[in-house]
């Protein structure tokens, strides 16, 4: 288990470095080379080799900043396994990186966008990089699958006749942070384009949005165990909601989970099974079907143990 951790720890310091390194590298470029730009860069390029679309400089900063933020964002929330993550951030990293230098470069010594370079031979140079990039990235994800020990948790007496109920609820305040500032992004670029004198910027909006509307619906849960079974509504408004019917969960236990082990924080998937990661600590852990469901709750413990003794009797019966 340490192995794993340590494996899936160091990927998580890797894709943080490589995430920071290229949101450097995409808002620094263009104010690095402002001696020879203009206020104006050509961004866009038609079939004949020939500028014909064009952004401001601080657009042509903010635009694949935000891009890559988002980008950045959705493979941390991403259920896929972790080399298709890595894949993307590393093909998607070399992409936007060489985008920016082949703009930048393209548009260097010109005193209207209109004169700017062609960029055939970047494009199709970077197009390359980003592919090689994301095979590297496969590979250099792979790791062995550690899966979780299999075992029976704790158990709890319940008299004849009574019925209990267990709830938990667990909020991570900066994953809500985080599904509120990049809401009011979109909130503010849709509000600036409908007042302006421009279209809203779609391709802007709803990035933002999907990412502000995933993170709120990760940044907190709340855990039910009844007669009826596992119930995890997730969000502040408690949907959507995952349930486990009593009788198909094989066993439960708490058990202490770091970040570092799945992949990140919000709804992951590893070696480990699903994880709903809001922060560091005890999980109830359950098994059904052979997989493994963890979230992060307070007092793990007392819910395991009442699965457990729900679940128990009905396993039994033929």
């Amino acid at each position: 288990m340490k192995d794993h951790g340590g494996s899936t720890g160091g990927f998580a310091w890797g894709t943080a470095a490589w995430s920071a390194g290229i949101l450097t590298l995409l808002v620094a470029l263009p104010p690095m080379a402002r001696s020879g730009l203009r206020d104006r860069l050509a961004t866009h390029w038609g079939a004949s080799g020939q500028p014909d679309g064009s952004l401001p400089l601080w657009a042509a900063v903010l635009v694949p900043a935000a891009i890559w933020t988002v980008l950045v964002v959705t493979a941390v929330l991403w259920r896929a396994a972790r080399r298709l993550r890595g894949a993307v951030l590393a093909s998607g990293g070399v992409l936007l990186a060489g985008a920016q230098a082949s703009i930048v470069w393209a548009n260097l010594r010109h005193p209207d966008w209109h004169d700017a370079d062609p960029v055939t031979v970047g494009a199709v140079a970077t197009v390359v990089a980003a592919f090689a990039a994301g095979a590297v990235g496969v590979l250099t994800s792979r790791r062995p699958v550690a899966p979780a020990a299999p075992g029976r948790g704790p158990r709890m007496d319940i008299p004849e006749g009574e019925r209990r109920v267990w709830l938990s609820r667990t909020a991570n305040p900066w994953l809500s942070l985080l599904a509120a500032v990049t809401g009011a992004v979109a909130l503010a670029a849709l509000l600036v384009g409908i007042g302006g004198p421009a279209e809203p910027v779609w391709s802007l909006i709803a990035p933002f949005a999907v990412v502000s509307i995933a993170v709120l619906a990760c940044s907190s849960v709340r855990v039910r165990v009844a007669e009826r079974g596992l119930d995890v509504a997730f969000g502040p408004f408690g949907w959507p909601v995952r349930h486990w019917d009593a009788a198909d969960i094989e066993w439960a236990r708490a058990e202490d989970r770091t970040p570092a082990q799945v992949g990140g924080w919000g709804y992951r998937l590893s070696g480990l099974g699903v994880t709903v990661m809001l922060r560091s600590g005890a999980c109830l852990v359950i098994r059904s079907g052979g997989r493994d469901f963890a979230v992060s709750v307070d007092d793990a413990e007392r819910g395991a143990a009442l699965l457990n003794s729900l679940a128990g009797p009905r396993a039994r019966r033929p």
